[in-house]
């Protein structure tokens, strides 16, 4: 019984610890960690237009890094929100705000120097 008492106690005084931390770092930033936009890539897997597309987005992505995020989905795997973003040809690009709004959509592949203009259109990327 002393042992399971402890043990809580312990559980208890390493939350505090943690939650503690925590909010140093909160105060210390001032505020909460921000949001990155979203890059939604609509593909089929063995597409090779699709391919063209990754090869493009991922290093534009790998030359700003940090500061947007890319998600890729495939149709045999994510139906639903290819039906929620109404996507009716692959491959698609969706951007999302960092609040997750719909902001532009792009079908087809983009060429590298229209997307990084187009990324810094939407306020995606900074040099």
């Amino acid at each position: 019984m002393k042992s399971s008492r402890r043990s809580i106690l312990i559980l208890l005084l390493v939350a505090c610890i943690c939650l503690s931390l925590a909010l140093v770092a909160l105060a210390q930033t001032g505020r909460p960690p921000q949001a990155l936009p979203q890059l939604l890539e609509f593909d089929r897997k063995f597409c090779p237009v699709c391919k063209a597309s990754e090869r493009v987005i991922l290093a534009v992505k790998d030359a700003f890094p940090g500061q947007f995020v890319v998600t890729k989905l495939y149709i045999d795997e994510a139906e639903p929100l290819f039906r929620r973003y109404k996507v009716a040809i692959v491959p698609t690009q969706v951007f999302l705000d960092p609040n997750g709004k719909e902001v532009y959509r792009h079908e087809g592949v983009f060429k590298t120097p229209d997307l990084v203009d187009k990324l810094r259109e939407l306020k995606f990327i900074r040099d």
